[in-house]
């Protein structure tokens, strides 16, 4: 009997199993608008771009127009406060006054990739070559022999800002990064994984030809004539430029039943498009709600668009200014008061690697929205360990709206860890804790994730926004 009931138990959170067929069609439909988003968005400016067009055509203002035009805001105001084209904070201005706090949901836009350096084109031996570097947590050897694409911009002395886009549309080349052949590899199959490839030796193969009637760097010269054609930038202005180096290609359907999606950047625009559109869906609110997108989460939030930047700090003092009840007071109870989910991603089982997990607190696929009380590593070194309380506080609002849901760590311990957002907010005295889509291949270039849990994760912060 007692089988029977765990064997019950366990089927029952399988989100799948709770679908009928209006709610699979639904499930579906959901993932492919999903599958744009992280097929157009492949950086953190192209995520803040798609972010605000959606938001915009759901009545969404700049509140830095606002400021500028000397208007004021109201409950019912939907606004977006745009960080350097990198992050992007929106607002669903409540009823009640913003001391009394908001309801946030938090994500990083910025995933592991290759950054073309400031100096980068070079010639060697006919090839015409990009030095890169990497940016974020990676595994240097999954990234070479792939299609790769660049994406990012080009500012010029005189401000005039060029986007690039080449490898991922209709009939564009693609780059990559060439490996050593299996027949003369000998060597450098003895060595470690961690130096398989060498950091400095991810350096991009663009291409071949030489420019005629060039003597010197004939092949240089002539990549530089067709950056001049298509991009009318020259070689200096690499030193003012932001491309980053991605997968090339789009977002697919993964498995013969199509229940999961393979694409670039799940780690964590997953967690941003589940976020963004949860936010979207509402129109009132009695608390300020709000969708927060940050970048360089992957190198540890530092910079002025990461978490740990004042911007966001600065947006609602600027909102609250606005309203016509700003104190720097108010401010810092409007932060102290409000209840958080940083939505990041968390590591879903393998079974092809099973021995990093401790499988009654780990993530599986299919289960719905995964929380971690607590990530970090040696000893929940460098987390936030959310409280019981606030924890209980979800849970019934994830049940009160039928939820599938889960809770896990980030591995086994001593195994390894992570961090996230969280810790950053928390030091505002901010409730907050980590949740997000369970991830595997996570910071591969192609990762996966299960379209149950991605649809799961945009009802759990749904019902976190209405409920908290």
């Amino acid at each position: 009997m007692e089988e029977t009931k765990g064997k019950k138990k366990e089927l029952e959170r399988i989100a799948w199993n709770k679908y009928d067929d209006a709610k699979m069609e639904e499930v579906m439909c959901y993932n492919e608008g999903y599958k744009a988003y992280i097929s157009t968005c492949k950086t953190e400016r192209e995520c803040v771009k798609e972010a605000i067009r959606l938001a915009e055509e759901k009545g969404y203002r700049d509140l830095k127009k606002l400021i500028a035009d000397g208007e004021t805001a109201k409950a019912g105001d939907k606004l977006y406060y745009n960080n350097m084209d990198k992050a992007l904070v929106l607002y669903l201005v409540g009823e009640e006054p913003l001391e009394k706090g908001m309801k946030i949901l938090g994500a990083h836009i910025d995933s592991p990739r290759l950054d073309i350096k400031q100096n980068p084109l070079y010639e060697d031996t006919g090839m015409a070559m990009l030095d890169t570097h990497y940016y974020g947590g990676i595994k240097k050897y999954q990234w070479v022999t792939l299609p790769l694409a660049l994406h990012g911009v080009v500012v010029k002395k005189d401000g005039t800002k060029i986007e690039v886009n080449i490898g991922d549309h209709s009939g564009d080349p693609v780059v990559g990064i060439s490996d050593l052949l299996i027949h003369l590899s000998a060597s450098q199959m003895d060595k470690k994984a961690s130096k398989v490839v060498e950091g400095e030796d991810l350096n991009i193969l663009i291409g071949s030809i030489p420019l005629k009637e060039e003597e010197k760097d004939s092949v240089k010269a002539n990549i530089l004539k067709l950056l001049m054609d298509k991009y009318n930038f020259e070689e200096e202005d690499f030193l003012s430029a932001e491309i980053e180096c991605v997968p090339a290609g789009e977002a697919r359907d993964y498995g013969l039943d199509r229940s999961m999606v393979m694409g670039y950047g799940h780690d964590d625009r997953v967690c941003a498009y589940t976020s963004l559109t949860a936010l979207l869906e509402l129109d009132k609110t009695d608390r300020t709600c709000v969708c927060l997108l940050v970048d360089k989460e992957e190198v540890g939030s530092t910079g002025a668009t990461g978490m740990e930047s004042k911007f966001f700090e600065n947006s609602v003092a600027e909102l609250m200014d606005r309203m016509g009840d700003y104190s720097e007071l108010k401010v810092r109870r409007a932060l102290q008061n409000s209840q958080m989910l940083s939505s990041d991603v968390s590591a879903a089982f393998d079974p092809n690697y099973p021995s990093v997990n401790e499988k009654k607190n780990t993530a599986y696929f299919g289960r719905g929205l995964t929380f971690n009380k607590y990530t970090g590593s040696r000893g929940k070194s460098g987390s936030n360990d959310a409280n019981p309380e606030y924890i209980a506080r979800l849970r019934a609002a994830m049940e009160k709206h039928q939820v599938s849901f889960q809770t896990a760590e980030l591995g086994k311990v001593d195994e390894g860890g992570g961090g996230t957002i969280a810790k950053y907010v928390a030091a505002y005295n901010m409730e907050v804790i980590d949740s997000g889509v369970a991830v595997i291949n996570m910071h591969a270039p192609w990762e996966i994730v299960s379209k149950a849990d991605v649809y799961e994760a945009m009802r759990g912060y749904v019902a976190f926004l209405k409920e908290m």
